[in-house]
């Protein structure tokens, strides 16, 4: 069981007290878009506190505005619950309860709790005040019972142009809570829905079918982010006077937000359309689709909004800290192999040129559990570009230079003596010589080389494209809109190779050395190979425990 919380000790105190015999919590997504890494708290300790507790969780989608909902969003948000490891005991839509809603809406009608208003959308918020000044009464807010419901009913029957009728709660139109002043609960909208098809012309608003959804299903406790806390007077008005047989309680908790990441879905959207971004599983968003795609482990997101708890207040957390838990969960998972993604070509020239050896290597140092690997070893190799430059610059350059041996990893001895330059000037390749008597893991030998580098051996390695992800935004301290502080350069891609022994399983990971984790990516083919960089391998942050 997790750390304590208020959320815990609320429950624990209802239980004790018989208020419940079960606990049964929900996550009521829109199908409006698919979720980012914000809704993955919600996600997660919605379905802890119910299976500690012994308890249920439900899958409910809010599918009351058919304009901007789809069922490509409803089995992307399943598929997105489901890989997080978050199984639902039920799946419910809140169309499944559109008869149900309407006729609490006509108990509200007949009980002189709701009127129909002519009222235009514009006109409502006019007369709706501020918190200075109280609300203006609609002019229609004393129509009869009897005119209500025939009214309702016409509105049902599609009797009235979209907009020209709505129905709203009669409270008090000068409440100190503008919520509670005449809310909407119904408005005409012809729109095709993607689970009741034309089958209603009519469709609640969210602030009337969030609670009404949850006294139905029986949730015991409405978990929501702060937003809605003061929605919760009217979340309880509807509760009470819908004549609900159970009273679910809501109780808020801090939103996630992640700084500097593009988190609104309306927002993810325009990205999207825009091509800004190439869909809404790029890597470079914090959509859980992008996420999935680069390569995060489920886990690492369970502990990283475990190590968040559930607060009351808001506040921005950095993505490095979901990042660490990323490495600590492949620190002993993911196999570490060579690969090579800006390749410069190293030519040995006193190694026989038909011959090619094999040599082996751990695949990981701290799970010896995953084996070893074969590496094969020829006069032809590859190694990154990085890893050489002509003239070692100072004492602290620990890599390949003309005249300076370094180690290659799990093999021998090398050292630079010439280098061919291509059109551009730039190296293209490096002619080298080996020491036989270094190979590693045999021999004598008290040289202490400058430095160890990978490499993959040139005559057998497979190509791959790599793509190398950075933030998506643009952080700085100026006022101006997210979707302005767009780096152009977060994505780059690379042609390089890996080990020709490996053979990537779909979705699996990898420590390439020293360059950082990498996934295979769904674009990998039989004839090519695609890997996405999920994190670098260092961070100057430390989670705390």
């Amino acid at each position: 069981m997790e750390n304590k919380n208020f959320i815990r000790t609320i429950i624990e105190t209802d239980l004790k007290n018989g208020k419940h015999d079960e606990i049964v919590t929900r996550f009521p997504p829109e199908p409006n878009g698919l979720l980012h890494l914000g809704h993955a708290r919600a996600i997660i300790m919605n379905y802890i506190l119910s299976k500690d507790y012994g308890g249920r969780f439900n899958l409910r989608f809010d599918d009351t505005n058919p304009v901007k909902e789809d069922t490509i969003f409803v089995e992307g948000i399943k598929k997105d619950i489901a890989w997080l490891g978050c199984h639902w005991d039920a799946l419910y839509f809140a169309s499944d309860y559109f008869e149900e809603m309407y006729q609490r809406a006509m108990l509200l009608v007949k009980r002189g709790k709701a009127f129909v208003c002519d009222l235009s959308a514009e006109q409502i918020k006019l007369h709706r005040g501020d918190f200075d000044n109280p609300g203006k009464e609609s002019p229609y807010r004393d129509r009869s019972i009897e005119e209500n419901i025939r009214l309702f009913e016409a509105m049902r029957n599609g009797e009235f142009a979209d907009g020209a009728k709505v129905l709203r709660a009669k409270i008090d139109m000068a409440h100190p809570n503008i919520n509670m002043r005449d809310p909407v609960i119904y408005r005409i909208q012809r729109a095709h829905h993607h689970n009741t098809k034309d089958a209603w012309c009519i469709y609640p608003m969210y602030d009337f079918a969030h609670p009404l959804e949850d006294a139905i299903e029986g949730i015991t406790h409405s978990l929501c982010s702060l937003e809605f806390e003061d929605h919760r007077p009217l979340y309880d008005w509807f509760v009470k006077h819908c004549e609900m047989e159970q009273v679910p309680r809501q109780i808020e908790f801090g939103k996630l937000n992640i700084a500097n990441q593009i988190m609104g879905k309306r927002l993810i959207r325009k990205l999207v359309e825009a091509g800004t971004v190439d869909a809404w599983d790029d890597p470079r968003l914090i959509t859980l689709s992008a996420l999935r795609r680069r390569g995060v482990p489920p886990l690492a997101i369970h502990d990283f909004v475990k190590a968040l708890g559930l607060p009351k207040s808001e506040g921005h957390t950095e993505i490095n800290m979901l990042d660490e838990f990323i490495r600590e969960r492949f620190k002993v998972s993911a196999k570490r192999i060579h690969a090579v993604i800006d390749p410069v070509e190293v030519v040995l020239t006193n190694y026989p040129e038909d011959k090619t050896e094999t040599l082996t290597a751990p695949l990981n140092r701290e799970n010896e559990a995953l084996g070893s690997r074969e590496l094969t070893f020829s006069n032809t190799l590859y190694i990154e570009r990085e890893d050489f430059l002509e003239e070692k610059p100072n004492k602290k350059w620990k890599r390949l230079s003309l005249g300076i041996e370094v180690r290659l990893m799990h093999a021998y001895f090398i050292k630079a003596n010439t280098v061919d330059y291509d059109a551009n000037g730039n190296v293209k390749t490096i002619y080298a010589t080996y020491d036989p008597e270094t190979k590693s893991g045999s021999g004598f030998n008290e040289r202490k080389p400058n430095g160890n580098i990978h490499f993959v051996d040139a005559k057998t390695a497979k190509p791959a494209e790599i793509r190398l992800y950075e933030d998506l935004v643009i952080p700085d301290d100026d006022a101006q809109p997210i979707e302005e502080k767009i780096n152009t350069d977060s994505k780059q891609v690379k042609y390089g190779f890996i080990e020709s022994g490996i053979t990537p399983q779909e979705r699996e990971s990898f420590q390439f050395t020293r360059l950082g984790y990498f996934t295979l990516d769904e674009d990998t083919t039989a004839d090519r190979l695609v890997f996405n960089r999920t994190v670098a391998l260092r961070s100057s942050f430390k989670p705390k425990r």
